[in-house]
């Protein structure tokens, strides 16, 4: 039975910043570079939006940019790599692809971690961490379980977030910026890994 044809990787990210951080990758022939904007509704809407009916799915997808830490031990500037990727809308998505790409990071000189990202609908605080990093979870977005639910169930996924906000640093407090910069120029070194994930 002959595969049907596929496009290029998709790989999707939600901020303006994050597009600029990743724009090397979207260079290149083989990748497709998808902004889809904040949010599960935008996120999910773009993901579909740019899959109609009929059009080659993509050889893969992959959805990276900035998140928040839930836990002790990840910093600013540390790579998330998703094995499942949760929210309170489904089940979990297993995302058993991740190895290499955790071991491609790894091997560019990145700090890397493996574990749950959780899709929430709103900026993560407080008690609410604690509370998710108690159930495993490593880091928080709030878009990646929407873009994924669109896709073709045979596409490969994976998800990449690169940590700004820890508990111990919150967003919108003193060093906020000096750790989306690090977080930024994290990015921008794991894109040429990024566009050349082969799962």
């Amino acid at each position: 039975m002959t595969r049907a044809p596929r496009g290029p990787l998709l790989l999707a990210c939600a901020l303006g910043a994050e597009q600029w951080a990743l724009r090397r990758a979207g260079r290149t022939a083989d990748v497709r570079l998808l902004r889809t904007g904040m949010g599960a509704r935008r996120a999910g809407r773009s993901v579909s939006g740019i899959l109609p009916p009929g059009a080659h799915a993509p050889r893969a997808f992959l959805y990276a940019g900035f998140g928040a830490a839930v836990g002790p031990g990840i910093g600013s500037g540390d790579i998330v790599v998703a094995t499942e990727v949760r929210d309170t809308l489904g089940e979990p998505v297993e995302l058993p692809g991740c190895g290499e790409l955790a071991a491609a990071l790894t091997r560019s000189g990145l700090t890397v971690h493996r574990g749950p990202l959780y899709t929430a609908d709103r900026i993560v605080r407080g008690d609410q961490r604690s509370a998710l990093h108690a159930d495993g979870v490593l880091c928080v977005d709030m878009e990646t379980a929407a873009a994924l639910r669109p896709l073709p169930p045979d596409v490969p996924a994976a998800a990449v977030r690169v940590i700004v906000d820890t508990p111990e640093q919150e967003l919108l407090r003193p060093g906020t910026l000096v750790h989306g910069l690090r977080a930024w120029r994290v990015l921008r070194a794991a894109a040429p890994v990024l566009a050349a994930w082969q799962p």
